[in-house]
């Protein structure tokens, strides 16, 4: 592709793990919060990378939310993991 920078391509592998995330979430019966919830906040962030070499603020707030729902998704995961693993003790 010509005329694409480093950011661009970066932003491209952004969008690739969501994308990705997606496909996994709707593929797989009972999908590993921390694989989706993971893969969803490094795409946010490879694509703010993107966004900020080449602002388009409307996306860049959008991956901001993005990233904030992965976080509090890896947060409620970890939580649960650790509930489960006293349950277990």
């Amino acid at each position: 592709m010509e005329g694409l920078d480093w950011a661009s391509y970066i932003g491209f592998i952004g969008t690739a793990c969501i994308i990705g995330a997606y496909a996994y979430l709707t593929y797989v019966e009972q999908p590993n919060p921390f694989i989706l919830h993971s893969t969803n906040l490094m795409g946010a962030a490879l694509l703010t990378v993107s966004l900020i070499v080449h602002t388009n603020w409307p996306s860049l707030v959008l991956e901001g939310f993005w990233a904030a729902i992965a976080i509090f998704g890896l947060r409620k995961a970890l939580r649960a993991s650790r509930r489960r693993k006293t349950e277990q003790a």
